[in-house]
C-alpha cells in the first residue's frame, strides 16, 4: 500500500470517528422522549435522522462495498413509529461506524478506484467518491441534529 493510500485511509477513518463523536455530543443529552420529538412543523426527529444515517451507511458502504448483505428500507427510516430505545439506535449507529471504519481500513490502493454502482446514487463512480459522499451526508445531518438539540433543550 502506498503512502497516499495509507493517508487516505487514516484521514477517512478519522473523519468518520470524529463525526460519530459529534453526533453523540448532540444526541446523548436528549431524553428518550426528546430523541423522538420533532419540535418543528417540518423535518425529522433526532431518532429518525440517526436511523436514516445508519441505513445510509449500511447500504452505500456496508452492502455495496463491504458485501454485508444489508437490505435497506429507506422509507421506514423516516416513518418509524415504534420508537426503538435511544440507546439501541445509538448502539446500531456505533456498530455501523465501526463497520465503515473497518471497510475503509481494508481498502487497498486499487480498491479506492474500483467502479461503484448503487441505487439512488448516480454521482459516485468509484469507492473513494462514495466514502466522501457518505461523510458529507453524515456531516449535513449532524447540522440538523444541532438545531434539533438546541430547540429541544431550550431552557
Amino acid at each position: 500500500m502506498t503512502e497516499l493510500s495509507k493517508t487516505i485511509s487514516r484521514a477517512m477513518a478519522s473523519e468518520y470517528r470524529m463525526r460519530a463523536a459529534e453526533l453523540h455530543k448532540w444526541a446523548d443529552p436528549l431524553s428518550d422522549e426528546q430523541f423522538w420529538t420533532n419540535p418543528f412543523s417540518h423535518g425529522n426527529s433526532v431518532g429518525n435522522l440517526i436511523l436514516h444515517l445508519t441505513g445510509n451507511l449500511n447500504y452505500y458502504i456496508g452492502a455495496q462495498v463491504a458485501g454485508t448483505g444489508y437490505m435497506r428500507n429507506r422509507d421506514l427510516e423516516f416513518s418509524e413509529n415504534r420508537r426503538p430505545a435511544k440507546n439501541q439506535v445509538l448502539q446500531n449507529f456505533d456498530e455501523t461506524i465501526a463497520m465503515v471504519v473497518t471497510t475503509i481500513e481494508n481498502q487497498s490502493e486499487e480498491d479506492w478506484s474500483r467502479a461503484y454502482i448503487a441505487e439512488r446514487e448516480p454521482e459516485a463512480k468509484d469507492r473513494f467518491s462514495i466514502f466522501v459522499r457518505c461523510a458529507v451526508h453524515l456531516y449535513h445531518h449532524i447540522g440538523q441534529l444541532i438545531y434539533l438539540n438546541r430547540e429541544l433543550l431550550k431552557k
